[in-house]
């Protein structure tokens, strides 16, 4: 029997690899994606496609393309948005729109055309700072003040103690704290998800993707991953920038065990899966715990180039310490990464890339 996926935001870098590993998982795939110059290039081109593979042109905010993708649909994956931390308040506007309309949008047209099984692209972004430990507390620490971050002090300390906080690996049950405007747009995302699950006894998976990485990332813009801001500079012969004192800790993850996450959440999905109606969250992640210090010098080991420049500089909106535990996901969807750290690494190091877009 055919098996139809609609992914939006097909032509973009986590998008494509989810529809590769559809088509291979038996999936007849049909992607709808804006090509938009800020995600994809002045050229307007996307990741690349098969050819079995359906595309339309078109917006996730326009109704009506929204409709004519879900047609003979029994799946979603939900992978368009504008991503990134964002450069300031200036671009909340199109981050809501983009994101939080988007998605509202789409839900209803899933609505209408009966489609009731749906993979979310949510992010770790909505948990805020991750999970820390002071003796026997446990919890998400509070924002970390300029003055801190000013005189050089990052990791967040103990209100009682004063003391550098000790982190954690964080789970779905923590609390949810967005921390910027792409952040909360995420989050938003999560619970129009719910509520569409809720009223129409759909099944949604919100699968919170932590630091991705991999081929067709785009470059040299602020909006993509720091990865892609690493290899970039490598790229003209300039030593990667770290902010801070590059110990703040990440969990990378690779872009193919990413879309493998996506392939598994579909099954999770189906009607025999549980009760219709739910939706669950499941931290998408390697399960290393690594700096971003150390992903500037193994990207530049790999790529032959300068040694990272730790610059002290911060960004406000940005958390310290985030790492999952993905035991959920591994015991519920029966998936597990593969590709460590050092091979994702060197992978990427020579990966094709997108081309560099605009801020925009």
């Amino acid at each position: 029997m055919t098996r139809r996926l609609l992914v939006t935001g097909g032509r973009g870098f986590i998008g494509g690899a989810v529809v590769d590993q559809a088509l291979a998982a038996g999936w007849t795939v049909r992607v709808l994606d804006s090509l938009r110059p800020d995600v994809h290039g002045s050229e307007g081109t996307g990741r690349p496609v098969s050819a079995d593979v359906e595309v339309v042109e078109g917006d996730v905010r326009d109704p009506d393309a929204v409709a004519q993708c879900l047609r003979d649909v029994d799946a979603v994956s939900h992978q368009a948005a504008k991503v990134g931390l964002g450069v300031d308040i200036g671009d909340a506007p199109d981050y809501v729109s983009s994101n939080s309309l988007g998605t509202a949008v789409l839900l209803r047209a899933m609505r209408d055309a009966g489609v009731r099984r749906l993979v979310l692209a949510s992010s770790m972004v909505v948990y805020g700072e991750g999970l820390y430990r002071d003796g026997s507390w446990v919890g998400q620490a509070p924002p970390r003040t300029r003055a801190d971050l000013e005189s050089g002090v990052f990791d967040p300390r103990s209100a009682e103690t004063g003391r550098p906080l000790r982190p954690e690996l964080i789970d779905e049950d923590q609390p949810c704290d967005p921390r910027n405007t792409y952040a909360a747009t995420k989050l938003e995302q999560e619970l129009l998800a719910r509520d569409w699950a809720r009223g129409t006894g759909g099944r949604a998976a919100l699968l919170r993707y932590h630091n991705v990485y991999g081929a067709w990332m785009p470059q040299g813009t602020p909006y993509a991953g720091v990865a892609s801001l690493f290899r970039s500079a490598l790229e003209h012969g300039e030593a990667p920038e770290v902010f801070e004192d590059g110990l703040q800790r990440r969990d990378f993850v690779h872009v193919s065990d990413v879309a493998a996450a996506n392939i598994a959440a579909l099954d999770w999905t189906a009607d025999e899966a549980g009760p219709a109606g739910s939706a669950r969250a499941f931290n998408v992640g390697s399960g290393e715990v690594r700096t971003i210090g150390d992903l500037a010098r193994a990207l530049a080991g790999a790529m032959g180039g300068p040694e990272p420049r730790i610059t002290g500089r911060y960004r406000l909106g940005d958390v310290r310490h985030i790492t999952a535990s993905s035991a959920r996901a591994r015991a519920e969807l029966g998936w597990a990464p593969v590709v460590g750290f050092v091979d994702g690494v060197s992978r990427f190091a020579h990966d094709p890339l997108r081309s560099a877009v605009s801020g925009g």
